[in-house]
């Protein structure tokens, strides 16, 4: 028991130092946590004003945190809700996507009767658009995936919704442009698969994707193509009403065709290979 009570007693000033280097970490991590916010003491116009200096000069990583404090702050005004927006605006510009997106949205659902709706649409659906752009604009040479075509197909949705609900909106003529061009691009991206299948003679595969391109997609230029390589792929089958039925629907529909003049002994280098 005595040497018990010794160990005891040589313990107790380590503990009471271990205790006292704790309570120490404790405070230091309070006082860290309770660090002065330098804005504190400004208006609400001048974080505004300091936000908009910031991501004038392309300083968004300062910029963003200044309208999240000016949403809180102003909450419940329209100086919130333009806040918002250009906070969605500088992570857009700042990279981050995805966060811009989820700020657009919770915008969009909290504001239906905003006049700035029609801005929060168009945003959103040219942040999607131009996260696609090298894609969509290079498609001889590399096929949409299938997370590539759901951010193009959420671009022009978004598009879409602008265009209904605002016709009359500065940004509705050219978001209808752009939702011209990500049909033909997604109707595209389906036909070069299409080509790619026959070109490695699967036919069947072929036929599917064509025919998927057709019904999906109507009156874009890529259709033409879809066309002729379901009549080229019946053909390479020998499955012959089917061949004559897609020829007659397509001189029906393309009767200046360039495809229709290669005829189906043609040399199939040049159709197909682009690269």
């Amino acid at each position: 028991m005595i040497h018990s009570k010794l160990s005891a007693k040589r313990q107790r000033p380590s503990s009471l130092g271990a205790a006292a280097l704790v309570l120490a970490a404790i405070l230091a991590a309070g006082c860290a946590g309770t660090a002065k916010d330098p804005t504190a003491g400004w208006s609400t116009d001048k974080i505004y004003t300091q936000a908009r200096e910031d991501a004038s000069i392309g300083a968004y990583e300062k910029a963003i945190p200044l309208f999240e404090k000016l949403e809180g702050r102003a909450a419940g005004t329209p100086l919130a809700q333009q806040a918002q927006l250009e906070k969605a605006y500088a992570q857009y510009k700042n990279g981050d996507h995805a966060q811009a997106i989820a700020t657009l949205d919770r915008f969009i659902k909290l504001h239906p009767a905003s006049p700035a709706q029609d801005y929060a649409l168009y945003l959103k659906g040219l942040i999607n658009f131009n996260d696609n752009l090298g894609l969509l604009g290079n498609l001889i040479r590399k096929d949409l995936s299938d997370s590539d075509q759901k951010a193009a197909k959420e671009s022009f949705e978004s598009f879409r919704q602008l265009s209904s609900r605002y016709p009359e909106s500065r940004y509705t003529p050219d978001a209808r442009q752009r939702m011209s061009y990500i049909v033909n691009s997604l109707a595209k991206s389906e036909v070069n698969v299409a080509r790619f299948y026959y070109s490695r003679g699967a036919y069947v595969a072929a036929i599917n994707r064509a025919q998927s391109a057709i019904i999906e997609f109507r009156d874009v230029p890529a259709i033409e193509e879809a066309m002729f390589i379901l009549y080229r792929s019946y053909d390479a089958l020998g499955m012959a009403d089917l061949r004559d039925d897609a020829r007659r629907v397509m001189e029906k529909s393309y009767p200046q065709s360039s495809f229709l003049g290669k005829g189906v002994s043609g040399p199939e280098r040049a159709w197909y290979r682009f690269w």
